[in-house]
């Protein structure tokens, strides 16, 4: 329950990101950077009759069912409520702050302040087996099945769509689209790996029992003891290898500063850690 309400907010937050990103930024300046939204707003343009909104529901449902059968049923819940909550958080944006023009006039600076709010809303979002739907989904499957970064799967899914927006609102829109489109991927992928990242930490003390009782007891992490020689001394040692995030690694090196100032330690950044206490096998 605790691991759900911590998902829960965290998707929303994510989602509120990319809102604002979205109507505050992108929108005002008609930036369409792919997506279905983008995709819909170039259909709408030639066909005036389809409303943007119910060329992007149907566009979604088509996508729902996809991703539902090659994802998963967990995914695809979340990312109904997802593309759902997204479209409210814009309509409540629309609602409370009503623009009539860019905030600033300056295409390229509201650009990339939009899309540093999206793409990291999404990579969020993405982090807690969700999405915000359109092809996000697409970026996933690419992911789960070929082991393409989520950020590279959606900018591959969206550079079509881009090109199109460059046909219909010109040449510049088309170069700042795509130059939006490559940005957000890159952004997505940054924040995924920073808040995915772990520290492998190796140990070389003399105070073994205490620094694993530590790692174990205060901590909650496991460790693994290796058998070593030291090749100047000669000397049998135990090497303590375990695996733990940035907040813990701070408390397990001042702890094993105030017990052995001898110790050895070297710590290594783990962009993925799956099993018991990191992220699931499952997702």
């Amino acid at each position: 329950m605790k691991k759900n309400i911590k998902e829960f907010f965290l998707i929303n937050l994510g989602l509120a990101m990319v809102a604002a990103g979205i109507y505050f930024f992108l929108v005002p300046n008609n930036v369409a950077a792919g997506g279905v939204s983008g995709l819909a707003m170039v259909i709408n343009y030639y066909l005036p009759e389809i409303p943007i909104g119910a060329f992007m529901m149907m566009m979604n449902v088509i996508l729902f069912i996809i991703g539902i059968i090659f994802i998963g049923k967990d995914f695809g819940v979340r990312t109904i409520y997802s593309s759902l909550m997204l479209s409210g958080m814009i309509w409540l944006f629309e609602s409370l702050f009503p623009l009539t023009e860019p905030l600033t006039g300056d295409i390229l600076l509201e650009m990339i302040y939009g899309i540093m709010l999206a793409g990291g809303g999404m990579g969020i979002v993405f982090l807690n087996n969700a999405s915000t739907g359109g092809t996000d989904i697409i970026a996933k499957i690419l992911n789960k099945y070929f082991q393409i970064a989520i950020g590279k799967g959606l900018l591959m899914a969206d550079f079509l769509i881009v090109s199109a927006a460059g046909v219909t609102f010109g040449i510049q829109s088309g170069l700042y689209a795509l130059l939006a489109v490559i940005i957000n991927g890159f952004v997505i992928d940054a924040v995924i790996e920073g808040l995915e990242t772990n520290k492998q930490v190796t140990i070389i003390a003399t105070e073994v029992d205490q620094i694993t009782r530590f790692i174990m007891d205060d901590l909650g992490r496991g460790a693994t003891l290796y058998q070593a020689r030291g090749a100047y001394t000669n000397e049998s040692k135990e090497i303590i290898m375990t695996i733990v995030d940035r907040k813990e690694f701070i408390r397990l090196r001042n702890y094993i500063k105030s017990v052995d100032q001898r110790a050895f330690i070297s710590v290594s950044k783990i962009h993925e850690t799956l099993g018991e206490g990191f992220k699931s096998l499952l997702h």
